[in-house]
């Protein structure tokens, strides 16, 4: 029988799609995330199937498209046992129960049981539903690979106590809970066995990491630059008001540490940081990216902007453009405000218009691609380590360097993908540089 997974959402939910797959094939089944390859006939006729699918609830947007995905996957594989998992079921237990398409529909609490209950209705054939409440102890899940990738992604958080206005994601994920060192050492360790050179700790809130265990991000980082074998580790998205000097003092210590660093910022306007409930002032923000670019000379510092959240008006919009270019960030990920059933914003007056927002967000788009080429053009000239990845169409390698910049390296640069090539960054053809072997 072979189970196809297919994930939506963010990187904690990438990796913990990779840890019910090692579930499963522990269990003898074959995995696949080509859940829509194959002919629609083909597709129709399989009856050893299983599909999982590790759902995204940050947006309303998110739903929309999970309840077009279940209907698509019950239409094309009838014969399939369909399961419903991840973030949506865990926020909204009730309406899960409606999606009347999955077979079995489990929370963010119960990933370890699935071979259990696959088990259970292989043999019954009688629906389950099992959305449990996050108990107090981070749920151990583990991998020792990461399937098409050459980077690994390693949670070692998950939950959320800061209840942004906008945000659900503590009402699907629970509090803060952590990765015992020892068990973040023994992943990391079984990984470099499999040949990783790279991994990304991440987490719900990572920066929150260690607050139930007495620990900080700190220990977590240094327990994974400690693990021979592992040339880069690289941080996921990160809280800047958690971020404090002696932290950041520490992090420099750490010569394995990618210098590319993802805080959140969300807007550059005060107002508008009040309203979201954030934890932090723009003067706060600048002042942890200038203590980073201190510590970690040349860093890449990236982010999100929201655009067009309850209350923005033309000048909360201005300040925070103003804001993101004077930053100067590497790169920015913007997108505009979706309203959340059931948080704080979604209530909020002064809901800003369809229009407007898309208005706003072209705006900000176009200013944060000048960021990203003035960023890019800055490495022309320089030297950097790149780590290939993959193979392009036209034969090149591609891969990146600790901060993060994608660079197309000659075929002959290396053995494949995990060997590290030095190079001399010689232009800049879009969104990628060109490298030539040193």
């Amino acid at each position: 029988m072979t189970v196809f997974f297919h994930t939506l959402g963010c990187k904690v939910n990438q990796y913990e799609t990779q840890a019910m797959r090692t579930l499963m094939e522990a269990e003898g089944y074959e995995t696949s995330e080509a859940l829509f390859s194959g002919t629609p006939e083909e597709r129709a006729e399989m009856r050893d199937a299983a599909v999982v699918i590790n759902s995204c609830t940050v947006t309303g947007e998110s739903d929309r498209k999970l309840r077009q995905l279940l209907r698509r996957c019950r239409r094309e594989y009838p014969h399939a046992v369909l399961i419903l998992t991840g973030c949506m079921p865990q926020a909204f237990p009730e309406a899960a129960e409606r999606f009347t398409e999955a077979d079995i529909v489990l929370g963010n609490a119960s990933r370890r049981a699935l071979p259990r209950y696959f088990h259970e209705f292989l043999t019954h054939g009688q629906r389950i539903v099992d959305i449990a409440e996050h108990g107090p102890r981070f749920e151990s899940l583990s991998i020792n690979e990461f399937q098409g990738r050459t980077r690994a992604f390693v949670k070692i958080e998950d939950g959320c106590n800061r209840f942004c206005s906008y945000c659900i994601i503590p009402y699907a994920r629970g509090r803060v809970r952590s990765k015992p060192l020892e068990e973040l050492r023994a992943e990391v360790r079984a990984l470099a066995g499999r040949g990783y050179a790279e991994i990304v700790l991440v987490g719900i809130n990572l920066t929150a990491y260690g607050q139930d265990l007495g620990l900080s991000l700190c220990d977590a980082a240094e327990a994974a630059c400690a693990t021979p074998g592992i040339r880069r580790v690289r941080l996921g998205s990160l809280e800047p008001d958690m971020l404090s000097p002696a932290a950041i003092g520490r992090l420099g210590g750490l010569e394995t540490l990618c210098p590319q660093f993802h805080l959140s910022l969300q807007s550059g306007c005060a107002a508008t940081l009040r309203r979201m409930n954030r934890h932090y002032t723009p003067e706060d923000y600048l002042a942890v990216c200038a203590a980073l670019r201190e510590r970690f000379p040349g860093c890449a510092l990236t982010t999100d902007v929201m655009v067009g959240f309850p209350g923005e008006d033309e000048a909360e919009f201005e300040e925070s453009l103003a804001f993101v270019r004077k930053v100067g960030f590497a790169r920015v990920h913007v997108f505009a405000y979706s309203p959340r059933p059931g948080t704080a914003a979604a209530r909020m007056d002064g809901q800003v218009p369809r229009a407007e927002k898309s208005r706003r967000s072209r705006r900000m788009i176009a200013a944060c691609d000048r960021l990203r080429d003035a960023y890019l053009d800055s490495w022309v000239g320089r030297e950097a380590d790149v780590l290939l990845e993959t193979r392009t169409e036209g034969g090149k390698w591609e891969g990146y360097t600790p901060a993060y910049v994608p660079v197309l390296v000659p075929a002959e640069a290396g053995r494949g993908p995990g060997d590290t090539v030095r190079v001399r960054i010689a232009g800049r053809r879009e969104d990628v540089c060109e490298g030539e072997c040193i």
